[in-house]
């Protein structure tokens, strides 16, 4: 991350979320840590491996009817009209967020197709788990930071409601986007927890800091003993011990 990490404000501790990923393999299992999880999270991503392998689609509608949020991370990428396609299916669902790979002709196309809609549209700049070899070996002429400043820029002039990225992108894309667009950064482990598989990584209260919105997190909570208790350890790391609503 570039530049020193920006002060933390009442207004951005109070208005940072955080997004428990619903990483496991059935919607058994989701349903379990979401009725573990009961009040203290409204907002639950789904990703591939539950999409595709554990009903999350259904799951996803059951969670919208019951008054939670929830977040496709599907990360869609073909021609434009695929995309818009999709892209209104979802919003069709009354999810709350969805993924598109930044590229400039896919954004354009989500933005199509989510208009008129409640759903935000996140362009993912750099996967965390790239590093600039990664990124090099992927045939980008640019590091993983470059990379991540044109998508954000991309992002910003096309209209998207947000953008993932790593938290140690997240002050220099703040500086891009403004203050409207939100940031999404998953790679987020509290104080003391293991990086998993992830290569950029921070915890909950440097990410607020240097700019998120929105805080993916999903082993640290999923996989503990107490996930309510775990969330709520986050919850007070997010906010330096004021609780957040």
């Amino acid at each position: 991350m570039t530049g020193t990490v920006r002060s933390i404000t009442s207004e951005a501790i109070l208005g940072a979320h955080l997004i428990v990923g619903l990483d496991v393999d059935t919607r058994g299992e989701a349903e379990a840590v979401v009725e573990a999880l009961g009040e203290t999270v409204s907002l639950y991503k789904i990703g591939y491996q539950l999409f595709y392998g554990g009903d999350g689609l259904a799951l996803g509608k059951a969670l919208i009817a019951a008054g939670k949020q929830v977040f496709f991370d599907l990360k869609l990428l073909d021609i434009d009209n695929t995309v818009e396609k999709g892209v209104a299916a979802v919003a069709g669902t009354g999810a709350a967020m969805l993924t598109v790979h930044a590229y400039p002709k896919a954004m354009k196309a989500a933005v199509r197709g989510a208009e008129g809609s409640g759903l935000t549209v996140l362009g993912v700049t750099v996967l965390t788990s790239m590093d600039d070899a990664d990124v090099a070996e992927a045939g980008y002429g640019r590091d993983a930071a470059g990379l991540v400043m044109l998508r954000a820029a991309q992002a910003r002039d096309i209209g998207v409601g947000g953008v993932v990225a790593s938290a140690h992108e997240a002050e220099m894309v703040r500086g891009i986007v403004g203050e409207r667009l939100a940031i999404v950064t998953p790679g987020i482990r509290p104080s003391g927890s293991a990086a998993g598989d992830q290569k950029r990584v921070m915890t909950p209260r440097e990410a607020i800091a240097a700019g998120a919105s929105h805080l993916v997190v999903a082993r640290p909570i999923v996989a503990a003993s107490d996930p309510a208790a775990a969330a709520r350890a986050i919850l007070d790391e997010m906010s330096g011990g004021t609780r957040l609503a």
